[in-house]
């Protein structure tokens, strides 16, 4: 989903007013988002990348959705079926608390995204599971590239300094180093933004939802 808020349409892309309703789900991979969004035209789960950015709670705005489909997934001993809805950007204008009921809405058997993308979610048997990609770490052999595929990684004479830097130089590629405003791609592989995300948390970054983008405290306060 494009990290924008001004909204662009693509041909097949369409505009709605709503509600999007977040939820945070601790599973074995950490804490994950699944979204609920209602709108004039239906009701649809949302699960894109971008939504793991933002803390749980009920967010008013537009929203742009590209493609709307079903999709079926393990649940509870059975299959379960949902309406999701992809989206291309959302302008978000305010942000509620979840009340209990609201929060219960959310089923218990909730599959991660991340084990959705790897094939790693409990059977509906298919083909042989993706294996976890590999932990974002440069080698310490500049002739060995460990690098995931798709991933910008720094250059070998900094990811084998040892330097202080050289870590976050790694996970934040063509980001590093951070401005006091950062913008996070949702398009990379979900596992290195979730990282990406927990990492700007422990620097002292925090989100503003109706920018979407991530500033210091001094920078979030002027």
């Amino acid at each position: 989903m494009a990290a924008s808020a001004a909204l662009q349409l693509s041909a097949s892309s369409f505009v709605v007013p709503g509600q999007l309703t977040l939820r945070t789900i601790h599973g074995r991979n950490g804490p994950f988002n699944v979204g609920s969004l209602i709108t004039p035209v239906g009701k649809f789960a949302v699960k894109d990348a971008e939504l793991e950015q933002y803390p749980e709670g009920k967010y008013d705005g537009e929203f742009v959705i590209s493609y709307i489909y079903a999709k079926a997934y393990p649940s509870g001993g059975g299959i379960r079926i949902e309406v999701r809805a992809t989206l291309d950007g959302m302008t978000l204008s305010g942000i509620d608390k979840l009340s209990r009921a609201e929060a219960r809405a959310f089923s218990n058997q909730e599959v991660d995204p991340l084990d959705e993308e790897l094939g790693t979610q409990p059977a509906m048997p298919a083909a042989t599971p993706l294996p976890e990609p590999a932990r974002m770490q440069a080698s310490k052999d500049p002739l060995i590239d460990t690098a995931p595929f798709g991933v910008d990684m720094p250059s070998a004479a900094v990811a084998t300094s040892g330097g202080p830097d050289s870590d976050d130089a790694a996970l934040f590629g063509l980001l590093w180093p951070l401005e006091e405003s950062v913008k996070l791609d949702s398009t990379i592989d979900r596992r290195t933004l979730r990282l990406q995300i927990a990492r700007l948390g422990v620097l002292g970054y925090t989100l503003d939802f109706k920018s979407q983008q991530w500033n210091q405290p001094d920078q979030q306060a002027a």
